[in-house]
Parts: C-alpha cells; sequence; structure tokens
C-alpha cells in the first residue's frame, strides 16, 4: 500500500485554487496563475522537511539566534510541457535552486512514455530532486521521469502534481517505492483517453491557448 508515501495537500487555498482550475470557464491567463499559486502551496509541503543549522544574525537591535537552511542542494526538473508552468511559483520560494528539463510524451497508439529531450544540472546526483508535472494519470510519465534521474545517479527524488488519479498513484509507487509524492487532490480515474476523471481538461493546452 502506497498511502504512506502519498501527501494529499488538503489546506482551503489549495482546494479553492484547484477548483477554479476545474472550471471550463477558466481563461489561459488566469489558469497559468492559478498553477503557479497552487503549486507554490504545494512546494511548500513538499520541503517541509529540509534541514536547519543554526547561526547569528546581526539585526539593527542585536544578536538573533536565528535558523537557515543547512546547505541541502535541490533541484526541481518539470516534465515537459504542463511541469514547466509550475517553476514560477516554486522558484519564488526557493530561488536557488536548479532547473532540469525532462521531455517525455505519451505515444497516442500504445500508450506509452518516450523520451525527447533530457538536460539536468552537472551537479544533479549531488542534489534533492522535486519533479513537477500538473497530472499524474496514467503515471507512464513520470515513472519514465524518475528512471532518467536514477540513471542519472539522483538518490532522493520526490514527486509533486496538481492532480493525480489512484491508477497513476499506484504506477509510480510501484515502480519507484521510495517516491513521495505530494499533489493537490486524487480524482476518481481514468477515461478512455487516459484524462483524469473528472479532471481539468488537458492542462498544458489550457495553460498555453493551443486547446
Amino acid at each position: 500500500m502506497y498511502d504512506n508515501m502519498v501527501k494529499v495537500i488538503e489546506h482551503p487555498l489549495v482546494q479553492h485554487k484547484i477548483s477554479l482550475m476545474r472550471d471550463i470557464n477558466t481563461g489561459a491567463k488566469e489558469f497559468r496563475e492559478l498553477v503557479s499559486e497552487t503549486s507554490m502551496l504545494i512546494c511548500f509541503e513538499a520541503t517541509r522537511d529540509l534541514p536547519l543549522k543554526s547561526v547569528d544574525i546581526q539585526t539593527p537591535l542585536a544578536i538573533a539566534k536565528s535558523k537557515v537552511i543547512s546547505g541541502k542542494k535541490l533541484a526541481f526538473v518539470p516534465i515537459f510541457r504542463a511541469g514547466l508552468g509550475m517553476c514560477d511559483g516554486i522558484m519564488k520560494l526557493v530561488p536557488a535552486a536548479k532547473i532540469g528539463h525532462i521531455g517525455v510524451f505519451r505515444d497516442p497508439d500504445e500508450l506509452a512514455p518516450v523520451e525527447y529531450y533530457t538536460k539536468l544540472p552537472v551537479d544533479i546526483n549531488e542534489r534533492e530532486v522535486i519533479i513537477t508535472d500538473i497530472m499524474l494519470a496514467t503515471g507512464g510519465t513520470a515513472v519514465k521521469a524518475a528512471d532518467i534521474l536514477k540513471e542519472n545517479g539522483v538518490k532522493n527524488i520526490k514527486f509533486m502534481c496538481i492532480l493525480a488519479s489512484p491508477y497513476g498513484l499506484e504506477t509510480l509507487h510501484n515502480a519507484h517505492p521510495d517516491v513521495e509524492i505530494y499533489c493537490g487532490a486524487v480524482d476518481e480515474g481514468l477515461n478512455e483517453q487516459c484524462y483524469i476523471v473528472p479532471g481539468l481538461g488537458d492542462a498544458g493546452d489550457r495553460m498555453f491557448g493551443t486547446k
């Protein structure tokens, strides 16, 4: 069972913004803004376990015993193309993180993931990596992205999405049981075209206005 590896972010702001994203009447500009804002909120939870160290900070009045993140190197790796929309929000939270890119598409006939582009930081094997994609539908592209990262020496991987299906969660967990999954909601399932239902449609098309 994968329940202990899946964190559903039930914060009211996350749930409210997902509801607006689902609405067919939400336009591309607002959709992009909602994706960015929701990603920031989910990332807040996904980075909750970052280690801290104590430092002395000179304030205008005195020395403050304070805490800063303890040297943990982070990288975010969006899956093209929808995952790109999550980067703006998360980079506002962690501006020092590096960004890699993985291009994987689902073959329309075989429904199998096909890699077409990968560009990762040279020190990716020294970093904790968070994969981002708006949807975790069949789980195939997420599994392929985790495969690619592990082939490049990455030891610590998390996966962050806005919507997931039970099938996608199970697929990713079965292939990579060590990957923690952070999502905003888990929907009912998949339709015949392997879209999440009720979902929010094709996230890439809605975000970039290509529907």
